[in-house]
């Protein structure tokens, strides 16, 4: 029996349209799920021939069968004519050819390119008929061939598409926006789909109660925001091209982010994802971020958090992320939405990889503030992220590390996230060469830990990380260095673990890494050496004679770092060399002292700069700050510096000058940090002490 008549026969659903002569019988071999699909052309030699559209869900399973080639069916032209009589309307004659030279291409798919010449003047034809049939055969075609091939098209394959998106008819309206959000996967369509008007349609079938239209007009609308590879990327801040961003501007301010907001609440799951996926695609901008808030997408995406569905979740989660990037944003949040932070913490135990990543990485954000930095250890997030840290798959190492960071600036963390256990497997991730990142966020945390506390610091030496930094510091890339040296020069301000440091060694790289081509890590370096060499309370048998074994070695040792401190154009740079040799005078070490006595590299440049000029006294140290400018107070802080190193440089002279060493009220120990300031008084030293703590406190590095 043939298609047609057990069509017939059956009293199946079926649209049916006039044509012209005739009879073939032609069907595809796969069906496209939840739709209308075309599924046959009918011609006859003594009948009008037929279109068959057929709903897949009433197609008879002995006619499933799964073919790659169109088999053919033959009809009796008679019974077609006869029962083709009851379903044919009156055609154009230019419809009527339009629809026969469809037959042809069709049947020569596969040689065939619809989005050019005759078979796209067809189609053309078709699709601006008054006759719905007609309309639907053309939007079902273009989705069909735009399912199998997508390439960049002009205007004349984009018109009648859009004209279609405008008809009343549900099924037209699906097809055309199943077929332009194909389309919309190249990049020159999605732009050439905005220019040409393509948003309202779009947002107007988003309004429509057909939950398939519903469907694709949300994925057209997604396609069109997405930048590359459609919804998944790590790096939350991707880099966009500005023709992608201004796509994403004009849905903004388009309306569509309200529509957006309120499918993103749809019961059906594939509106849902579709919807999640549009918003997250909007929050690549501040611009676009803030639109996104306005809409109420807030509330909606934090609900959606406990979705049992994990695209929805990863979706969610990701825009959510992206959100947290501004701090107004943040304090929204904070304010509206109290269970976000379980809601994340929880999710990073999801079963999906992406799920868990994405999570991280936004409680990380979220923890660029105090509130949240004390949330996530008050919601037992330590565990997940401490799970994540050991886990050998990049992505979450990077996103844990990341956000473990953030949750370390807060000084009431420190103890928490040690007693936790994660020493080790962050000392372990300093030797994570595949990803500088991730040792980056490692070593920055251990320092953000040895901050605040005596019993941290000494944990942290305890569990082996001077000896890792040791073997690792000289061969890691800059940014590792900077912050390795940034860590010893933390750790290095504990009078206690100042000898031990000293035993381990630490001045043999310290002393190469002075002379680095970074400033930062030059600065870091020597203001780690700095802090070994001072003492707020010193004792008769202080041990100096580390500092003899590397006068002159490694790489010009001690000698040659200090005169090029000396001598460099770096107010900074002077300042701590002048200091740190006043430490030295004031350790009582006679080979010490006779090194820096006796050299021609380091007092004739400590002379010329106690004869630097300072135009303002040093009293000034200390006075009220609160009615200067900024400028002004950057330029009092610069002539402060300079007083301090004639002040320094003056001393070092009087004591290697003298029969006797520094007076009992000579400078007293402190502790120097890269850009710090030294001074010359009890109350100089207590300014100092303050400014280099806040300057070099935990969050100031981030």
């Amino acid at each position: 029996m043939s298609l047609f008549n057990l069509c017939l026969e059956q009293e199946l659903r079926a649209h049916v349209i006039g044509l012209r002569s005739g009879i073939t019988v032609a069907f595809p071999r796969t069906r496209r799920p939840g739709g209308f699909q075309l599924l046959g052309l009918i011609s006859s030699t003594s009948a009008p021939s037929l279109l068959l559209l057929l709903d897949p869900q009433l197609f008879p399973p002995s006619l499933a069968r799964p073919t790659y080639e169109w088999e053919i069916y033959q009809a009796a032209a008679n019974r077609a004519g006869r029962r083709s009589q009851q379903y044919e309307p009156l055609l154009l004659e230019n419809e009527r050819e339009a629809v026969a030279d469809l037959l042809q291409y069709l049947e020569n798919r596969a040689t065939t390119n619809f989005f050019s010449g005759d078979p796209l003047s067809a189609l053309t034809t078709l699709s601006f008929s008054d006759n719905v049939d007609l309309q639907r055969s053309a939007a079902l075609a273009f989705a069909e061939i735009t399912e199998k091939e997508v390439r960049p098209v002009g205007r004349d394959t984009l018109d009648p598409i859009l004209f279609l998106l405008s008809s009343h008819d549900a099924e037209v309206q699906r097809a055309a926006s199943a077929a332009l959000g194909n389309l919309a996967v190249n990049t020159d369509n999605k732009l050439l789909i905005v220019k040409l008007g393509g948003l309202e349609p779009l947002i107007r079938q988003m309004l429509s109660p057909n939950v398939e239209v519903q469907c694709n007009a949300v994925g057209c609308v997604t396609n069109l925001a997405t930048h590359g590879d459609p919804l998944y990327a790590i790096d939350l801040q991707g880099l966009l091209t500005p023709f992608l961003d201004d796509n994403k501007s004009k849905i903004a301010k388009s309306g569509a982010l309200v529509p957006l907001t309120r499918l993103a609440r749809s019961k059906d799951m594939r509106v849902q994802r579709n919807a999640t996926g549009a918003l997250l695609n909007m929050t690549h901008s501040d611009e676009n971020r803030q639109q996104l808030v306005n809409a109420g997408a807030i509330p909606v995406l934090v609900n959606l958090l406990n979705s049992p569905d994990t695209d929805v979740q990863y979706y969610c989660t990701t825009a959510l992320s992206n959100i947290a990037v501004d701090a107004n944003n943040r304090k929204k949040l904070a304010q509206s939405e109290p269970k976000l932070i379980s809601s994340l913490v929880q999710l990073m135990d999801s079963p999906s990889l992406k799920v868990q990543c994405q999570a991280a990485l936004a409680l990380r954000n979220l923890a660029s503030d105090e509130k949240y930095q004390l949330e996530i250890v008050k919601c037992e997030g330590l565990q997940a992220l401490l799970r994540l840290l050991q886990s050998t798959y990049l992505p979450l190492i990077l996103s844990s590390a990341a956000c473990v960071r953030n949750v370390s600036i807060h000084p009431q963390n420190e103890s928490p996230i040690i007693e936790s256990g994660f020493l080790q497997p962050l000392i372990n991730l300093l030797s994570f060469k595949e990803n500088e990142e991730v040792q980056c966020h490692a070593i920055s945390t251990l320092r953000n830990l040895a901050a605040s506390s005596e019993k941290n610091k000494g944990a942290i030496v305890k569990a082996g990380a001077i000896q890792t930094i040791k073997e690792l510091v000289l061969d890691v890339p800059v940014g590792v260095q900077s912050e390795m040296t940034a860590c010893v020069a933390v750790l290095a301000l504990s009078d206690e673990l100042k000898s031990q440091l000293l035993e381990m060694g630490v001045l043999e790289f310290l002393i190469p890494l002075t002379s680095s081509p970074s400033g930062e890590v030059q600065g870091n370096a020597a203001a780690a050496i700095g802090n070994l060499s001072s003492k707020d309370n010193r004792i008769a048998n202080d041990d100096y004679s580390h500092f003899n074994d590397v006068w002159e070695k490694p790489d010009g040792g001690m000698h040659d770092y200090l005169h090029r401190f000396l001598i460099s154009p770096d107010g900074t740079f002077q300042h701590i060399a002048v200091w740190t040799i006043v430490q030295l005078l004031e350790s009582g070490d006679p080979q010490l002292i006779s090194n820096i006595r006796n050299s021609a590299k380091v007092i004739p440049f400590v002379r010329a700069l106690s004869h630097s000029r300072a135009s303002t006294p040093a009293s000034s140290v200390g006075t009220p700050h609160s009615h200067r400018s900024a400028a002004q107070s950057q330029d009092d802080d610069a002539l402060l510096g300079q007083q301090e190193i004639v002040v320094l440089a003056r001393r070092i002279l009087e004591y290697v000058e003298g029969d006797e060493g520094f007076a009992s009220s000579s400078v007293g120990g402190s502790h120097v940090q890269p850009g710090s300031s030294i001074g010359s008084s009890q109350r100089d030293h207590e300014e100092l002490r303050r400014s280099v703590r806040e300057a070099f406190a935990p969050g100031s590095h981030r």
